[in-house]
């Protein structure tokens, strides 16, 4: 017999389905969060969450059976999934759940924001009637910018062009092939800024999208354009976003998410030219039923050996295979994040090259996750070991493996080389032992990097001092440098320069050290 915990408000029909199970005995105790869930976890061999239960590290390491945890919907940001991880708890989410819901909820705030239909309606119910005050704008003919063109932001797209609108998106995880298809025209973020009559953004919250439209991108906008966020908060910076609208540079804004929820004494919500929903994105009862029945039939799955669906921290394999091919597992997730971050442009090709022992395994889930690594910086939570491919498939990204089982420099090496729309990117990585991994190539550059936390990659001339120059703009912002790696060609050439660094560097710090002498570029990197 399994245990199972509900600790947050699930529709009847996802109980019913756990219920049903004569393997599984269910307890509801729905609104347990902090230390309160941490008692109550004991016991127990699978746990149900919405978005109101807070699944911390204290929980995870209370519970004492725990195997899954089932997250009914798709952000994870109340998940310490790492800490699940390291425990050998399994965690999934429900990835295309709320797809339909939220887009309609996003185009229904560019409607509502288009034509001030709040505001509007609470005048009326004063006992105003102040048509003039009111008047709108048409979406017909207006060109919506969308920052992320995933499942939520494609059908957002859809439902624009049915209303005359003309269409550009910023995704560069999306082949301008499949944007064609879709009748989509990609452009550069910059241009979506100054080109879009209204923008909405549609992507995961990470450490490379908070704040991704912030007073910088705000003045680059076409003055008078209207901002929707439907998707995380903190993705628009809310106080940059506050003072362009009293700037007149932005008209209006609707906002469903917040960094902080609820807020509390909000800017935003103090002016009139705001519409705002409390996080109402995926609260239909349609969507709710989806997500309920679908994280039941996967923890019931899991718990009673039917398969594993949309986990994204293991794979659907025997327990024996992924002990053995784990520590490529773990390379090529990394060696997919670095290369999301070193890459421009659309990504239309990813080959993947095997040589050596690696290739007396099996290599596809190591494949996969690279493919999740590179999609996670924009796809987010709703990218897992089981969809990445498919993902991958439907924006128009071919994917190539290879296989040599001849070893030149390493035993074994997983090189990966992406072909985007300004060129090829290519990284290369090793295992020295089981568990010792390493990056051992950047593009043409031959390097020795541990593959963890912050790196500091810097393109440049090969002169003396580079390295004592950025460690010293470094330790003046009080970051320590961990370990550090160069590589050249020739002497006196062109150069890569590569510190793991303790914590993140702030972009004023970047800034300075990009502009400092005989650096050609510089970038942040987490993996």
């Amino acid at each position: 017999m399994y245990r199972v915990l509900v600790a947050d408000h699930l529709s009847d029909e996802g109980i019913a389905i756990l219920k049903a199970e004569p393997q599984l005995d269910v307890a509801v105790q729905a609104g347990l969060t902090g230390p309160v869930l941490a008692q109550a976890i004991r016991g127990f061999d699978g746990l149900v969450v919405r978005s109101s239960s807070k699944v911390t590290k204290e929980v995870i390491d209370a519970a004492d059976r725990l195997r899954v945890i089932g997250r009914a919907g798709v952000g994870l940001d109340n998940v310490d999934v790492e800490a699940a991880s390291k425990r050998g708890i399994i965690v999934m989410n429900v990835p295309g759940g709320n797809t339909i819901s939220t887009a309609e909820h996003t185009f229904s705030l560019i409607l509502a924001l288009a034509r001030n239909i709040p505001q509007a309606d609470a005048s009326l119910r004063r006992g105003a009637w102040e048509r003039s005050k009111y008047t709108g704008v048409e979406l017909y003919g207006k060109t919506l910018g969308v920052v992320g063109l995933g499942k939520i932001g494609t059908e957002v797209a859809k439902r624009s062009l049915a209303f005359g609108m003309q269409v550009v998106a910023y995704d560069p995880y999306l082949s301008l092939d499949r944007a064609r298809q879709l009748e989509i025209a990609m452009v550069s973020f910059e241009e979506l800024l100054r080109g879009a009559d209204y923008i909405t953004v549609h992507t995961p919250m990470t450490d490379e999208t908070r704040h991704l439209i912030g007073a910088k991108e705000l003045a680059l906008t076409k003055k008078g354009v209207r901002l929707v966020n439907c998707a995380r908060g903190g993705i628009i910076d809310e106080q940059a976003l506050a003072e362009a609208i009293k700037a007149g540079q932005v008209a209006g804004a609707a906002i469903d998410v917040f960094e902080n929820e609820p807020p509390k004494d909000h800017p935003l919500l103090k002016l009139p030219q705001v519409v705002a929903t409390p996080h109402l994105g995926a609260s239909t009862e349609e969507a709710q039923v989806n997500v309920a029945v679908e994280i039941a039939r996967q923890m019931a799955d899991a718990l009673l050996g039917r398969g594993i669906r949309n986990a994204i921290n293991v794979f659907s394999m025997d327990a024996e295979t992924l002990k053995i091919i784990e520590p490529y597992i773990r390379l090529g997730e990394k060696l997919g994040l670095l290369m999301a971050q070193l890459a421009p442009g659309h990504i239309g090709e990813v080959k993947v090259t095997y040589i050596g022992d690696v290739t007396h395994h099996e290599t596809a889930p190591i494949t996969v996750a690279i493919i999740k690594g590179l999609l996670t910086p924009i796809v987010g939570e709703s990218v897992n070991y089981v969809n990445a491919s498919l993902i991958a498939a439907e924006r128009g990204i071919k994917i190539i493996e290879a296989k040599s089982s001849e070893a030149k420099d390493y035993a074994n090496l997983v090189a990966v080389d992406v072909l985007t729309n300004q060129g090829r990117t290519a990284v290369e990585g090793t295992l020295f032992t089981r568990t010792d991994a390493r990056i051992v190539k950047i593009d043409r550059y031959h390097v020795d990097v541990i593959p963890e936390g912050y790196l500091l990659i810097a393109t440049n001339l090969d002169r003396p001092g580079i390295i004592g120059h950025i460690g010293t703009i470094l330790g003046e912002a009080k970051i320590n440098i961990a370990g550090m790696t160069f590589g050249r060609e020739e002497k006196g050439g062109a150069a890569v320069t590569v510190l793991n660094v303790d914590s993140a560097v702030p972009k004023p710090v970047l800034e300075r050290i990009k502009t400092a002498p005989h650096i050609q570029d510089v970038k942040l990197v987490k993996l």
